[in-house]
């Protein structure tokens, strides 16, 4: 009987862990007519994408192409699961479920692998195998009055882009976040709205257009790069267009989230996005089985660090809050953790380290945070349409962003790698790095002369075909490369309408684009050994 009893007490035990409900990744093998979508690759992204792709040299590949649906239909018919979310980048899609449901889908015969959130489990023998999250909000040759976002923007030397007529137009801009209630009503926003730069929304959690979500920490995030209220406020990139997503849910902390997030770049990436900023971190979570430890945040363990590694590897360029556990924790939290992402430190307006700042280095060695910007009282809008201030990561993250965006503006055949070196360079710790600042506070107006004076000789040599000045005001001049004097140029509209096409010949390299109206238009270069293609900006 005694051994009867403790046989019970034993089943009692281990049956509450096979029965709960866990959450976890299911990794397929394969996708169907991968050949088919790559060689029409306009069935699985938009032209805006591929032109970027094209103007930075991104291969489109097997990672673009979606989810087989029928693997997803058959894994949502399985016993006892729920599909929240997929990725097409790592041919995936997350699941709740108990883990004996869970481990029954390897079973299927294109499911090759199960991740657990708990990551306890993924070492259990088998077939296989923030603290708070948000900042509370304090109440407490253009030239623009600036008002209460003055000391943020110049700190960086935002405004010098600013003077310079970079201010993010005919750039992409997506944020990533909680929630963003009443942007159509916020009269910040109304230039954003009515000039048709909101060019979408879409809840990842509710899997709906409407963004209003839960808490209002998105609108001001959104505020600190595309905000409009001279005299008043004035965001970073106050004339770039902008995609919201809803990524969080903001009552609770759970792993779905960061699927969440991993499916918005993928839909930021095929949509074109230049510049993600995300406000958001991970590394505790209301079930502590499945928290992320020091050793996990090595850049490449998490998924959401993987889902950014991808992005970068994309062509788009990721900002992201570096967190606010410097009092807690102590050090970055994922995705800031990903050599892909660029995280943002915060300090005080005097440009003094905050102590609530997240610290480097990571568990590999590398330096973060990259580099920092303001968190301490930074201006923000509410989502009452009110020019208030907050502290966090998350607003020095997106002041960040905004600038990033201007900047790239100027040159955007420049890689995302490149840009963010010369940003981390322009800083003023870049000598000297630190745990608590990283690179420092980077000098936006370094880094356009940096970018200004790349020599046309080593774009030659690093890019084939050169172009300059970019953005343009009414005359383009070809640079060319060694063995050719010869070549077409083929302007089109972003929606791929033909609008000139000549022959250019090295001894007059100059295009006239006086008649074009302002915006955003892609070049091709094409001769007898090489082919370029370039995103121009008609100013």
């Amino acid at each position: 009987m005694k051994f009867l009893s403790f046989l019970l007490l034993i089943l009692c035990c281990c049956l509450p862990a096979q029965s709960q409900t866990q959450d976890a990744w299911v990794f397929f093998g394969d996708k169907e007519d991968v050949a088919t979508s790559i060689a029409n690759p306009l069935t699985i992204l938009t032209q805006e994408a591929i032109d970027r792709k094209d103007l930075h040299g991104v291969p489109i590949d097997e990672r673009d192409v979606p989810v087989n649906e029928d693997y997803i239909a058959q894994v949502k018919a399985a016993n006892g699961i729920a599909v929240l979310a997929k990725s097409k980048w790592m041919n995936c899609v997350y699941v709740q479920g108990t883990q004996a449901n869970i481990e029954d889908l390897l079973n299927l015969s294109f499911v090759t692998e199960v991740e657990y959130a708990d990551k306890d489990l993924n070492f259990m023998p088998g077939p296989r195998n923030p603290s708070e999250k948000f900042e509370e909000e304090h109440p407490s040759r253009i030239v623009y009055d600036y008002g209460a976002a003055t000391n943020q923007i110049t700190m960086l030397n935002g405004d010098f882009l600013h003077e310079q007529d970079l201010t993010g137009d005919g750039m992409i801009v997506a944020v990533l976040d909680s929630g963003f209630p009443n942007i159509a009503s916020i009269p910040a926003f109304s230039e954003v709205v009515s000039e048709g730069r909101l060019l979408g929304t879409y809840d990842f959690v509710g899997r709906q257009t409407d963004v209003t979500g839960t808490g209002s920490h998105g609108t001001r995030t959104f505020s600190d790069i595309g905000g409009l209220l001279d005299g008043q406020f004035v965001g970073t990139a106050p004339e770039a267009s902008f995609y919201l997503f809803r990524t969080e849910f903001s009552p609770t902390e759970v792993p779905v989230e960061e699927a969440y997030w991993v499916e918005a770049l993928e839909r930021a990436d095929s949509l074109g996005v230049d510049v993600v900023n995300t406000s958001l971190g991970y590394q505790d979570y209301d079930n502590a089985n499945y928290d992320h430890s020091y050793e996990d945040l090595d850049g490449q363990t998490t998924f959401a660090a993987r889902g950014a590694n991808h992005a970068f590897d994309k062509g788009m360029l990721l900002v992201t809050s570096a967190g606010n556990d410097g009092n807690g924790f102590g050090t970055v939290a994922t995705p800031a953790d990903a050599p892909g992402v660029l995280s943002v430190g915060a300090v005080d307006a005097s440009g003094n380290y905050a102590s609530f700042s997240s610290r480097g280095p990571t568990v590999d060695g590398r330096v973060k945070p990259d580099i920092m910007a303001q968190g301490v009282d930074a201006a923000v809008i509410t989502s009452s349409g009110n020019v208030s201030f907050s502290n966090g990561t998350s607003f020095s993250s997106p002041i960040s962003a905004g600038a990033i965006t201007c900047l790239w503006q100027f040159r955007p055949e420049t890689t995302n790698a490149e840009l963010m070196q010369i940003i981390r360079e322009s800083a003023s710790l870049f000598e000297n790095p630190t745990d608590e600042m990283g690179y420092g506070i980077p000098n936006f107006e370094e880094a356009y002369g940096v970018l200004q004076n790349l020599s046309i000789e080593a774009q030659q040599l690093d890019a084939n075909f050169a172009l300059y000045p970019n953005p343009v005001h009414n005359q383009l001049m070809i640079s060319f490369p060694a063995a050719e004097d010869t070549a077409l140029i083929t302007m089109t509209s972003l929606t791929g309408q033909i609008l000139l096409q000549q022959k250019v010949v090295i001894a007059d390299p100059a295009i006239s684009v006086a008649h074009f109206s302002p915006g955003v238009y892609i070049l091709t270069i094409q001769a007898s050994q090489k082919s370029n293609t370039f995103k121009i900006i008609k100013q």
